[in-house]
């Protein structure tokens, strides 16, 4: 078959089995590329008859680094690569349908579709997720950890960028895009998606590492005419760090009403809300105090000349 899959992960135990079950038959490479795992997941990649590659864990971690590995083991007869996230399982008529889209739109990088949660009852926070993987249909700006993509594109460009600890694949996007490819979200089911968020402070994490990714991409990308992550590293920075500096020195220094201030808070989520559920708008509101944390973060590594380590939240 012209597709082959790369799958990476660590310590994903029956969500890495129930991957790998999923693509045999349907691909003719599976490459899985492992970080360190201790549960047992290289013995069960090896079982399910892919190509295992454990990932030197004397670098530092990036899931960047990992996809280029697996792409650098690929056989020379593959087209196109599936990629995949080790808690993701492909759904029935995927390939079939992203690789028809490819082969009738030769300009065409990327083809992503539906990623789904599978547990979306389990907290709001896997909700929370669920929604964020619902994007546009049509022609994208960025695809997320899952989806098909041409070989000789993702080789004209280099691959990933191994150095981002997150937003790795907006970031080769925008790269594809500036070399004259295009990035397509298609209306079809592509992956199941196991989050596992259960408690808060995961949600934080991951929504820290978001602001990293936005703070990162901006700094390499902010230039017109993509300034690319620019408005949102800006409203992470406003709303997580700014305003609130802002009404404490004023509450402090002026007068204790400028509390009062706290109130434009509620007023956002109010108007959020009038986009979808109140829900989402309170923590779209409160995820911008992780999301500056992870900002300001790497603006201070990288002034003090260090890299920031991976934040994992899983």
């Amino acid at each position: 078959m012209s597709i082959a899959a790369v799958v990476i992960g660590r310590n994903e135990g029956a969500r890495l089995v129930a991957c790998l079950e999923a693509l045999q038959g349907r691909v003719g490479q599976i490459v899985y590329v492992d970080s360190g795992s201790t549960d047992g997941s290289v013995a069960a990649a090896e079982s399910a008859g892919a190509q295992v590659i454990p990932l030197d864990m004397t670098q530092p971690f990036t899931a960047a680094r990992a996809r280029n590995a697996g792409l650098a083991a690929l056989d020379a007869g593959a087209e196109y690569v599936q990629l995949l996230d080790g808690d993701c399982v492909l759904r029935d008529g995927w390939l079939e349908t992203a690789k028809a889209f490819l082969d009738e739109n030769p300009k065409a990088a990327v083809a992503c579709g539906r990623r789904r949660e599978r547990h979306p009852e389990a907290s709001l926070y896997n909700a929370l997720v669920d929604d964020e993987w619902d994007t546009p249909v049509g022609q994208a700006k960025a695809c997320g950890g899952d989806a098909l993509m041409r070989l000789s594109a993702l080789r004209e460009v280099g691959g990933y960028r191994e150095t981002l600890i997150a937003g790795e694949e907006p970031e080769l996007c925008l790269r594809l895009r500036q070399a004259g490819w295009t990035v397509w979200r298609l209306d079809a089911e592509m992956t199941w998606h196991d989050a596992a968020l259960t408690r808060f402070g995961q949600w934080w994490q991951r929504s820290r590492r978001a602001g990293h990714a936005f703070a990162e991409g901006a700094f390499l990308h902010g230039a017109p005419p993509e300034r690319h992550w620019v408005a949102e590293t800006r409203r992470a920075l406003l709303w997580g760090a700014a305003l609130p500096l802002g009404i404490l020195c004023c509450t402090l220094f002026v007068s204790p009403w400028a509390l009062l201030l706290c109130a434009i808070y509620g007023l956002q989520m109010l108007r959020l809300s009038r986009h979808k559920s109140f829900q989402w708008a309170f923590f779209t509101v409160l995820g911008k105090f992780p999301e500056a944390l992870g900002a300001l973060s790497f603006h201070l590594s990288r002034i003090r000349g260090r890299k920031t380590r991976i934040i994992e939240y899983k």
